[in-house]
């Protein structure tokens, strides 16, 4: 008998309707004969109403507190789904993070997981109970509720999977899959049956909304198939798995953007040891993650320092800097909200060469100027005038030809 878990968002189980229609599918599988874990986020729209009422109060609210109001949203979901599982003549046990000891560190409002006691799960399992776990939160040693960030949902079912050695974690969605490119933007954008850890972590670090970052690191880290489906719709959808030939065959597997991060410009830089860690210890330590980064030669032993932050963390980077500039005797710092990330993603790129040229060019032949570029080993990312966001990945997505079957090209 296999074990899956399942995981269900907040549009999921946004009704009562959609609630039996997650309860018909978790029996379905154990009807199957698997043995089935669910995962439930809040209802869709309950954990932004909770947020919003702790914000009301007050903008500098204690984060314990916040824990304990917004995690109240997985509590209803949880209940209403076991209640649908029993009316439906199954037997469900739902059950709080605090619960089944989703152990985390004391990080209120961004907790990361450090063990599931997973021994009360397997015993309900053993006697043909569907479990039903929240999603989101966690406890700590002190029995203090936790909270792991936004899209917290899927790190716990991955990470659940982890700890039961699941046969595979189902992540239901609004979506029916992962797409080389958004298919909003463009219409040819096709599904792809499978994508590597790796290529998903890129995407998802990009900005790629289907699944949470540290999900996919967890996944990647204990080996957890992965498959990304629609709640609302049969489908195949896409596994996320190890890199094989026949992935590297492919040169470039998906076009990613962001168009949240902002580029700020420190002008004449002192070119002197010491100077790049004191100003990028400043942010480190206002938690400001600092993405792209360039440095150019400027006049005389002076130089130009480039990068991104989140447009989030604009203002509060701008005022650090502000007063950082005169410390360190730059002249002046300057700041642009009005670019766009783009970047081609294919672990294709560990064996090919060309990409950087192909993607360059493609660009160049619409008249789109880059401002910065940057590179790992399965990506190149550029940074451009935001009003080219859809022309780009337009424009990218033919020139690598992603609206064929994969396989069927492989660049160059």
């Amino acid at each position: 008998m296999s074990l899956i878990v399942q995981k269900f968002g907040g549009t999921s189980v946004g009704s009562i309707e959609r609630i039996r229609n997650v309860a018909a599918r978790a029996i379905a599988a154990q009807k199957a004969g698997h043995q089935v874990v669910v995962t439930v986020s809040a209802m869709s729209g309950e954990t932004n109403r909770l947020v919003a009422m702790v914000e009301a109060l007050t903008p500098s609210y204690n984060k314990r507190e916040y824990d304990v109001v917004v995690s109240a949203g997985e509590q209803i979901s949880i209940g209403l789904l076991a209640i649908a599982i029993d009316a439906m003549g199954a037997k469900a046990r739902s059950y709080l993070g605090w619960q089944v000891r989703f152990l985390t560190d004391n990080i209120h409002s961004k907790a990361r997981i450090q063990e599931i006691e997973s021994d009360r799960i397997r015993k309900d399992l053993d006697e043909g109970y569907i479990v039903v776990v929240a999603g989101f939160q966690g406890v700590t040693d002190a029995g203090d509720v936790t909270t792991l960030g936004r899209g917290g949902s899927d790190t716990s079912a991955v990470a659940l999977a982890a700890a039961l050695k699941a046969d595979l974690c189902d992540i239901y969605t609004d979506v029916d899959g992962v797409y080389t490119t958004d298919p909003r933007i463009e219409p040819k954008a096709r599904k792809m049956d499978r994508i590597s850890y790796d290529e998903m972590l890129e995407m998802a670090s990009l900005g790629a909304k289907v699944l949470q970052t540290r999900s996919v690191e967890l996944a990647k880290k204990y080996s957890v198939p992965v498959r990304v489906l629609s709640s609302l719709e049969e489908g195949t959808g896409t596994l996320l798995t190890v890199e094989d030939q026949t992935m590297e065959k492919v040169l470039v597997s998906a076009i990613a953007y962001n168009n949240n991060e902002a580029k700020i410009t420190i002008i004449g830089v002192p070119d002197s040891p010491g100077v790049a860690a004191s100003i990028f210890g400043t942010l480190a330590g206002a938690n400001i993650n600092v993405d792209m980064i360039i440095q150019n030669v400027s006049a005389g032993q002076l130089t130009d320092l480039t990068f991104t932050v989140p447009k989030a963390d604009f203002k509060q980077t701008m005022d650090i800097l502000k007063q950082s500039v005169k410390t360190i005797g730059a002249r002046d710092v300057t700041g642009d909200t009005n670019i766009a990330k783009i970047s081609a993603i294919g672990v294709g790129m560990r064996s090919h060469s060309g990409v950087a040229q192909k993607m360059f060019k493609a660009l160049a032949d619409e008249r789109i100027n880059i401002q910065m570029i940057s590179t790992s080993e399965i990506k190149i990312s550029v940074v451009i005038d935001e009003k080219y966001t859809e022309l780009a990945v337009r424009t990218l997505h033919s020139a690598f030809e992603l609206d064929k079957e994969r396989g069927d090209s492989v660049g160059g």
